[in-house]
């Protein structure tokens, strides 16, 4: 897969729904029924962080539920990326990019969301051919002034904020033009889920489906 195949897929990820829940799961056996909330809240594109356990089985089990588009996050080496790829995650997001690791994306063919914070990393990544990327850890990088700033002299990149991003301060990511979604926590949070609160999380689900861009 090139990396301008890889981006052009994860535009129409990134399309959507203005945010991408990013889930740590600890159960498998609740993936469904969270996968099931978040869809039916509008909210179609879902990354599993493989910071679990049971992350891999999560992915298989998420991958049933209809309408859902499940990604794995938290790549950081070759081998999460056949993993992920083995497990069924129709995409990948890694918090920064490595020489090795985009090598194994694209030898395998797993679209990747690759992370950058600078300008430097962000024209690295599009010099290799990466145009949709992931703006990380966004608030502690300078938030939505820096990510504007960066965009000024770098229009051809488009970004997925993420890290510190809530429904207060979304808006003000999706405002800019090189904003093409968001990543958050706040819709699936733990005690939500661990109390299998299902109604719940669909309803934050819908409030974040309703953000505009």
């Amino acid at each position: 897969m090139t990396p301008r195949d890889a981006s052009r897929q994860l535009a129409e990820v990134c399309g959507l729904a203005p945010v991408i829940p990013v889930l740590v799961v600890e159960r498998a056996d609740i993936a469904r029924a969270l996968a099931q909330a978040l869809v039916s809240g509008g909210l179609p594109a879902l990354e599993v962080t493989l910071r679990t356990p049971a992350a891999l089985d999560v992915i298989r089990e998420m991958r049933a539920v209809p309408g859902g588009v499940v990604g794995a996050g938290t790549l950081l080496t070759p081998g999460d990326i056949a993993a992920a790829k083995a497990a069924g995650a129709l995409f990948g997001v890694s918090p920064g990019a490595t020489q090795t690791l985009v090598d194994a994306a694209e030898e395998i063919g797993l679209p990747l969301l690759p992370g950058a914070a600078t300008a430097s990393e962000a024209m690295w990544l599009l010099e290799r051919g990466y145009s949709v990327q992931k703006f990380f850890p966004a608030e502690a990088a300078g938030g939505a002034k820096a990510l504007k700033a960066i965009g000024a002299p770098i229009p051809q990149v488009r970004f997925c904020p993420t890290g510190g991003v809530t429904l207060a301060n979304a808006p003000e990511y999706l405002s800019l033009s090189n904003t093409l979604c968001v990543g958050g926590s706040w819709v699936a949070p733990k005690e939500l889920v661990e109390a299998g609160d299902w109604d719940g999380i669909e309803a934050l689900a819908a409030e974040a489906a309703r953000l505009a861009r």
